[in-house]
């Protein structure tokens, strides 16, 4: 993707829970004995390579091995093997100095309730081996507070540790006001904080409320920028003055109305938030294929290539190409249907094998009517397909059937037509409907592929 991610603030109000105190490192004996202590710790106890011994000796001062060696003692038994343990001490050494009954067994435990242990309590030390020093129980239960589920808990502690790092109540709570304040639930609160709690990290006076100023110049209503958040909530962890506003400018300066452009921000405003000369890039490839900035067909077919990577676009050009379509046919298709291209590689295959193969259609046929390849394969196509087997099977459809027709026919349309009308005579037609029915083909009325 060709998203302009913003760099990562400063840690504002860090907090570590009181460990032990790293003597400051003096030419004296006592000094010398204390660095003797400690690289031989390092390399014996916790095996570090004598090159990152020596870089972690010059963090800290053991001037007693009993703490240090009830630390590793705990790193063992909630998990921790000898190389996780090095990679650890290497890239923290200070976490030797930890309290191991006051905070690192604590913090362990608590994140073994969070349901962290083996593999992914690495994965979460790999990230920020910090956590074990912080005051974890008390951000736990900061989010408890506000509604977050233990499961969202863990998804955001797996995603960004480094939160555990934060004064809770100085740095979130004013966050979490304002998300009220426009009228976020607490339980949409939690779900976009889970799902992206990078947000946490983003200044509110600097970015998050001059960000959601931004959408404001561009939506009527703050309903609509809470729907424009909550359908991409990474929204707020770019910095919409340099990347929003100069893409919908631009949209605007090559023709497209301003009620068009605001639909793309509804639909998906992620296709907003590529760097401007990669978003110009793909302004002018929508405009090379014919498409009309005024229409609608035109911010669709923009969102459908913002989105996708360019090697994605050529691996699905295959797929319809190994199903017999040319590339004019493809074309033709995405001109009619931009959301064609956004199907995924493995709907596509499956859809192309069903109609080509099972229903004997023709790539014209998929060129011309590419709104069939948005439909649900399992809900709607062979549920339908198997409908008609049996109506027709029954003799009581006797004339050709516009199957193209009938899969894009509203749902109650379809009920009132062909099952519903039917479901006294023919019981088996509500089966059919639900899937319960295999299907088999249409031997017996030839199929119509217009409309």
């Amino acid at each position: 993707m060709h998203y302009f991610r913003p760099l990562q603030s400063n840690i504002g109000h860090v907090y570590l829970l009181s460990t032990s105190t790293v003597k400051p490192i003096v030419n004296t004996s006592n000094s010398t004995d204390s660095q003797s202590l400690t690289l031989s710790f390092l390399l014996n106890s916790c095996g570090l390579s004598l090159e990152s011994a020596n870089l972690a000796s010059r963090k800290l001062q053991i001037d007693a091995t009993a703490k240090a060696d009830t630390v590793l003692k705990i790193l063992r038994t909630h998990g921790l093997t000898v190389t996780h343990i090095k990679n650890l001490i290497t890239s923290r050494p200070l976490v030797l100095l930890a309290d191991p009954h006051k905070t690192l067994k604590p913090n362990f435990e608590l994140l073994g309730k969070l349901g962290f242990g083996g593999t992914n309590i690495v994965k979460v030390l790999n990230r920020d081996p910090r956590i074990l020093e912080a005051d974890v129980h008390t951000v736990v239960e900061f989010f408890r507070t506000y509604g977050f589920s233990d499961k969202q808990i863990a998804s955001l502690t797996l995603k960004r540790p480094s939160l555990f790092m934060y004064n809770a109540q100085k740095c979130f709570k004013p966050k979490f006001e304002f998300f009220e304040s426009l009228g976020f639930s607490r339980e949409e609160i939690a779900q976009i904080l889970s799902s992206e709690p990078y947000i946490l990290e983003r200044s509110l006076e600097n970015h998050i409320i001059p960000s959601v100023e931004v959408l404001r110049r561009f939506v009527d209503t703050d309903e609509t920028v809470l729907k424009t958040i909550k359908s991409c909530y990474r929204i707020l962890e770019f910095n919409l003055e340099e990347v929003l506003a100069p893409n919908m400018a631009m949209l605007m300066e090559h023709g497209v109305p301003k009620s068009k452009a605001l639909k793309l921000i509804m639909l998906q405003p992620k296709s907003l938030l590529l760097r401007n000369h990669r978003f110009a890039e793909v302004v002018k490839e929508v405009k090379e294929l014919g498409f009309n900035p005024t229409h609608l067909l035109f911010v669709l077919a923009i969102r459908s290539i913002a989105v996708m990577s360019k090697s994605l676009w050529e691996r699905k050009m295959v797929i319809y190409r190994s199903f017999g379509l040319s590339d004019d046919e493809i074309l033709a298709a995405f001109r009619l249907q931009p959301m064609c291209m956004m199907t995924s590689e493995k709907k596509i295959k499956k859809l192309l094998d069903f109609y080509m193969n099972e229903l004997k259609m023709t790539p014209s046929t998929i060129s011309k009517n590419p709104n069939i390849l948005l439909l649900s394969l399992e809900k709607r196509i062979i549920p339908r397909c198997s409908v008609l087997q049996l109506l027709t099977s029954k003799d009581q459809i006797k004339r050709k059937i516009s199957i193209i027709y009938a899969f894009r026919m509203t749902e109650r349309m379809f009920l009132h037509r062909f099952v519903s009308k039917y479901q006294l005579l023919i019981p088996e037609v509500v089966a059919a409907h639900q899937g319960k029915i295999l299907f088999e083909g249409f031997p017996q009325i030839p199929l119509e592929f217009n409309m």
